[in-house]
C-alpha cells in the first residue's frame, strides 16, 4: 500500500495547491481492496500535508480500528461510513475552502442554478444538518445528505465529495468549489434564475453517458 500511501500525499498536497484546502483543516482518504488490506488509507489528525510522509498515513478497518504510528483524521467516521454505504465511492475529499464553506455558513441548500449541480448525482446540493465535527451524529448527518448524491456541504463547517479515485474526488473538489462561487456571486446581483425539474432531468439522463465511457 506504500504506492497508494504516496498518491494520497500527492492528491492532498494538489488539494492546498488549487486553494481547497488551508493548514490542517480537512482531510482525504482512499478505499483499500482485499482481505485484511479491506478498509482505507487516511490522512492523520491535524497534520498538513506539506510535512506528510507514507509512514504518516493511517490504515483504517471499517470496524473503526486503525493501524499506524498516527492518529485519524477527526472526521474518520464520515469516510467509513460512506465507504461501507457506498460501494461506488473510491475516495473521499472533505474541505473548507471559502465559497462551500461560506454557503456552508447560511445552512443553505443549492437550488438549480446551473446544471451542472448535475455531476453531483441530483438537482440540488444538500447542506447536512449541523453536527459536532468528529461525531456519530455528523456521519448521519452527511449520509442524509449524500443518498443519491457524490457531494454536499456541512453546515457551519464545509464540503465534502467522493470520487470513483483520488483524481477524480479532486476534480469534483474543484468544481464544487467553482459552483459554490459562481452561486455565492449570482446571488450579490439578485436571485438565481432556477432551471426547472424537467430540465434538471434531462441533464441528469444526458451526464449518464456524458464524457469518455469505457
Amino acid at each position: 500500500m506504500d504506492e497508494l500511501r504516496r498518491q494520497l500525499i500527492a492528491t492532498a498536497q494538489r488539494t492546498d495547491g488549487l486553494g481547497l484546502g488551508r493548514g490542517t483543516a480537512g482531510n482525504l482518504s482512499v478505499r483499500t481492496e482485499g482481505g485484511e488490506a479491506a478498509g482505507f488509507l487516511i490522512t492523520p489528525s491535524g497534520m498538513p500535508s506539506a510535512a506528510l510522509v507514507a509512514k504518516d498515513i493511517v490504515f483504517m478497518r471499517f470496524d473503526g480500528t486503525s493501524v499506524g504510528c498516527r492518529k485519524p483524521s477527526s472526521e474518520w467516521r464520515f469516510h467509513r461510513d460512506i465507504y461501507v454505504s457506498r460501494p461506488d465511492a473510491g475516495a473521499v475529499l472533505h474541505a473548507h475552502p471559502p465559497f462551500a464553506t461560506s454557503v456552508a455558513c447560511l445552512r443553505r441548500d443549492i437550488p438549480a442554478f446551473h446544471y451542472m449541480l448535475a455531476r453531483f448525482g441530483g438537482d440540488t446540493l444538500r447542506c447536512a444538518a449541523y453536527a459536532t465535527f468528529g461525531t456519530q451524529a455528523l456521519s448521519d448527518a452527511v449520509l442524509l445528505a449524500m443518498a443519491d448524491r457524490r457531494a454536499c456541504l456541512l453546515a457551519n463547517h464545509g464540503m465534502l465529495v467522493f470520487g470513483d479515485d483520488l483524481t477524480h474526488a479532486l476534480a469534483l473538489g474543484v468544481e464544487l468549489e467553482a459552483l459554490c462561487e459562481q452561486y455565492w456571486r449570482a446571488c450579490q446581483l439578485g436571485q438565481p434564475v432556477l432551471l426547472d425539474a424537467a430540465e434538471m432531468a434531462t441533464v441528469l439522463d444526458r451526464f449518464a453517458s456524458y464524457g469518455q465511457q469505457v
